[in-house]
C-alpha cells in the first residue's frame, strides 16, 4: 500500500557478476629462452551489496528500478596480470530495512546503520592462471581456470519504521491530530475514517532539549490481522516501537473493548508485541466536562487495573504536557 511517495514493501531481480578467466599465455620474449607459462588469474565478479542510508525512509526508488546486476570480472593477461575486479553494485535502504529471500520467505538480515553494507549475492571467483600449475613434469601447461559464473535471484526489501512510540487505535480515533499537536508534523486530517493510508513520523520536543520519535500509524480493525481494511500492511511498522499509545475516544461504545479488540489484533498478528510499554489515552476529552470524565475514570479503574490511562484533548491540549512526561517515563524505564 502506498501513498504519494512512500512505499514501503518491494521485489527486486539481483545478479552478481561473472568471474574472469585466467590466461593459459606462454611467455615469448627475444633472449628469453624457454619463458614458461605466465598467465595470469582472472577478476572476481562484483558482489550485490545492500547499504543503509540515515537520509532515506522510504522505497519509492526501487520503484522504477528493480533489477540490479553487478560487473563481471575481466580476464587475466600476460606477464602474471590479474584481470580487474568487476563492479560492485550498491542497493541503498533506508534503515529499519528487512531484506527477505523471495522464494524462500526466509529473513537474511535487517538494516539498522547508516552506512551498513551486507553482501546479498557474491560475485563469482576469477579462475587461476596457467602459471599456477606448472611443475617439474609439467613445465609449460597450456591450459588455465574458467571463472566461476556469478548468481542470480530476488530479493523482498520491508521497510518497518524505527520510532519510540507508536499509535495504535481504531480509524478516526484522533491519531493523525494528537501528532500534529505534538510534533510539527503535518499529517493529513479529516473527518472520515482511513483519512491515514501511510505511516507518519514526528519528533516530540520534551524538556532540556530532549526528543523521542512519534509514529501515526494507519488505522487497524477488527480482522487486520487477516489481511481487512489497512492494518494488515502496516502492522510490521508496530513491531519497531518501544512503546505502544493506544488512543480511543472518548465518545467510544465501549472503551474496554475497543482495547482489547485493539490488543487482540496485536497478539495474532506478533505475540511479542505485547511485551512492549503500554499507555491508554482517552482522546476527544473536550467533549466532555470534568463530571463526566470523573465517572469514567471511577468505571475504567476496574477494567484497567495493570496498564495506565489518561484523559486528554487534543484540540484543547488537556492532558498533552502530562502525556509528554509519562511517555519519556516509559521509554526510559
Amino acid at each position: 500500500m502506498t501513498e504519494g511517495n512512500f512505499v514501503d514493501y518491494v521485489k527486486v531481480h539481483i545478479a552478481s557478476g561473472n568471474g574472469g578467466k585466467g590466461s593459459a599465455h606462454l611467455r615469448r620474449e627475444k633472449y628469453v629462452a624457454k619463458g614458461g607459462p605466465d598467465g595470469g588469474d582472472g577478476g572476481r565478479g562484483g558482489h550485490v551489496i545492500v547499504k543503509g542510508n540515515k537520509n532515506l525512509w522510504t522505497l519509492v526508488h526501487f520503484k522504477f528500478k528493480k533489477h540490479f546486476k553487478a560487473g563481471h570480472g575481466e580476464h587475466g593477461a600476460k606477464s602474471r596480470s590479474t584481470g580487474a575486479d568487476g563492479e560492485d553494485v550498491y542497493m541503498e535502504v533506508p534503515l529499519g530495512t528487512v531484506v527477505r529471500n523471495t522464494e524462500t520467505n526466509e529473513v537474511l538480515f535487517e538494516i539498522t546503520e547508516d552506512g551498513e553494507e551486507k553482501i546479498v549475492l557474491e560475485g563469482g571467483m576469477g579462475g587461476l592462471g596457467n602459471w599456477h600449475f606448472k611443475s617439474a613434469t609439467n613445465q609449460t601447461p597450456r591450459y588455465a581456470q574458467p571463472g566461476i559464473k556469478g548468481q542470480e535471484g530476488h530479493l523482498t526489501l520491508e521497510l518497518k519504521v524505527l520510532a519510540d512510540v507508536g499509535l495504535v487505535g481504531f480509524p478516526n480515533a484522533g491519531k493523525s491530530t494528537l501528532l500534529s499537536v505534538m510534533t510539527s508534523a503535518k499529517p493529513k486530517i479529516a473527518n472520515y475514517e482511513f483519512t491515514t493510508l501511510k505511516p507518519n513520523l514526528g519528533i516530540v520536543e520534551y524538556r532540556d532539549f530532549q526528543s523521542f520519535v512519534m509514529a501515526d500509524i494507519p488505522g487497524i480493525i477488527e480482522g487486520a490481522a487477516e489481511g481487512k481494511g489497512l492494518g494488515h500492511y502496516f502492522l510490521r511498522h508496530i513491531e519497531r516501537n518501544a512503546t505502544l499509545l493506544f488512543l480511543i475516544p472518548a465518545d467510544s461504545k465501549d472503551i474496554s473493548q475497543e482495547y482489547h479488540i485493539l490488543l487482540d489484533e496485536l497478539r495474532r498478528y506478533n505475540p511479542e508485541l505485547l511485551d512492549k510499554g503500554r499507555l491508554v489515552a482517552i482522546s476527544k476529552c473536550d467533549m466532555l466536562d470534568q463530571e463526566l470524565i470523573d465517572e469514567m475514570d471511577a468505571d475504567m479503574k476496574e477494567d484497567f487495573k495493570d496498564v495506565p490511562y489518561m484523559f486528554i484533548s487534543s484540540v484543547s491540549g488537556l492532558g498533552v504536557q502530562q502525556l509528554k512526561d509519562r511517555l519519556w517515563k516509559l521509554l526510559n524505564e
